[in-house]
């Protein structure tokens, strides 16, 4: 039987994909309007290369702020809809502010319509496409997973949690369960095929192994794993496919082995790199502090009126390498929100004020952090600082937990755009996955992305 034709897309490279032809589109469309109509205010020439890269670089700044490509979002046609419109309408917007980087503004206004026009349907078309052909079976990556049942659950929910476009063809159980546990996933057992020809007939992309005890493999299937790996059938460990997919590090299934896991990103100790993270921190900073200064006599109205008590809240918070330090916000609770001890703040909380709920969707209750970051305590981006009772307790109960601290906290980090607010310790669990991923993979690259998340979180009012 002849293998089946599959295409398929890593993640980055879809998102690559989508950064690409977003720009391929629009110039292609902007060509198509100047060359039909009498259209020339923005024409695409090498004299005009500035005009080209400026918009290029508004276009890509203000998709990544609207999540033009989370590629949940990005393959459904109606949630990224409003958002082209958004993008496109921004992206002209600021062109248009910018006359010393672009053209002057046009005799004949009507042109700057064709602009918006040109933009926006070059978008809808292209993501119309993206969908329709794309993100279609044709282009799944289909999988199979070698391990135990308790391994080939994890990165099955790690497959179904982060995409659509993944296919787990079935498993092979090394442990021989006899009896397949109810909550195990609906999925087909390979037991009695060869490897070898169900990868052929199938398709399948890659195989995962899931499970570090190596004498668990039959001489039979050791042997098919050494013909396909020969073959450039790619075969991964397991635990490095659930952080590719998951953006987190899978902590609590790594074990004693956890020295392959964590090669820890030289960022962490690069001087140049922690120069410029420090200059960063010290400029935003400012600008934070001059932001506070401007909006505290609103939020002093909010506070009389709907929060009544101190304006700020102090409260003792862990640092880098343990060591306490006392941060700063705009109170959102009420007096004496903790008069029984210590707790999670959770969705929906009694304690939080009417104001204090508009503090905190819109994040302006973390701005006097500023202050914490001009200082050293803080950067802008790191884990968040937790305070020392539960620091103690989630020690005990997570694997790991202290290593967050071989970093600056953070005003906002990789945890807070990635995951929701967190209340319970299943929550700081997954918080800590995306706390060491950020230490492990840190960089100015993934420093950006989580600028750029923060915003559109900021716009989009998620806060808690």
């Amino acid at each position: 039987m002849p293998s089946k034709p599959y295409i398929h897309f890593e993640l980055s490279e879809r998102r690559t994909l989508l950064r690409v032809f977003d720009v391929v589109s629009v110039l292609l469309g902007l060509y198509a309007v100047s060359s039909l109509f009498t259209f020339d205010y923005f024409m695409i020439e090498g004299d005009n290369w500035l005009w080209t890269l400026v918009l290029v670089v508004y276009l890509m700044f203000f998709a990544n702020i609207f999540e033009l490509y989370n590629l949940q979002k990005s393959s459904k046609f109606e949630l990224i809809f409003p958002s082209i419109l958004i993008v496109s309408t921004l992206t002209v917007l600021m062109y248009l502010l910018t006359p010393f980087l672009t053209p002057v503004l046009p005799d004949n206004r009507l042109q700057i319509v064709y602009f918006l026009f040109a933009i926006t349907f070059s978008l809808l078309i292209w993501r119309w496409s993206y969908i329709f052909f794309i993100s279609s079976p044709l282009f799944y990556k289909s999988y199979i997973i070698i391990g135990t049942l308790k391994e080939i659950s994890v990165i099955y929910n790690a497959v179904a949690e982060t995409s659509t476009s993944f296919n787990i063809i079935g498993y092979y159980d090394l442990g021989k369960t006899a009896r397949i546990p109810d909550h195990f996933p609906k999925i087909e057992s390979l037991e009695n095929q060869s490897l070898i020809d169900v990868v052929r007939e199938k398709g399948v992309s890659e195989i995962i192994i899931a499970s570090d005890e190596h004498e668990d493999f039959s001489k039979g299937l050791f042997e098919d794993l050494i013909q396909l790996l020969e073959s450039g059938v790619p075969i991964r460990e397991y635990a490095h496919v659930y952080e590719e997919l998951t953006n987190r590090v899978p902590i609590q299934y790594i074990g004693k082995e956890f020295y392959k896991y964590f090669p820890f990103s030289r960022s962490n100790t690069n001087r140049l790199y922690l120069f410029l993270n420090r200059l960063f921190d010290i400029v935003i900073a400012l600008m934070g502090i001059l932001f506070c200064v401007m909006i505290i006599p609103f939020v002093l109205i909010g506070n009389a009126l709907k929060n009544k008590g101190p304006l700020f809240y102090k409260q003792r918070r862990v640092g880098k390498n343990g060591i306490p330090f006392t941060i700063y916000k705009f109170r959102t609770m009420v007096v004496n929100a903790e008069k029984n001890g210590a707790q999670w703040a959770t969705k929906n909380d009694y304690r939080i004020t009417q104001f204090g709920k508009f503090l905190r969707k819109s994040r302006l209750d973390e701005i006097p952090q500023f202050f914490n970051i001009l200082k050293g305590s803080m950067s802008v981006i790191g884990p968040r600082p937790e305070r020392p009772e539960f620091v103690s307790k989630l020690s005990e109960d997570l694997p790991f937990y202290e290593t967050r601290h071989i970093v600056k906290p953070g005003l906002t980090g990789w945890a807070q755009v990635s995951y929701e607010y967190g209340s319970s310790n299943e929550d700081s669990l997954k918080k800590l996955q995306y706390d060491l991923y950020y230490i492990k993979h840190r960089s100015f690259f993934l420093d950006v992305r989580i600028i750029i998340k923060t915003l559109s979180t900021i716009l989009f009012y998620r806060g808690q």
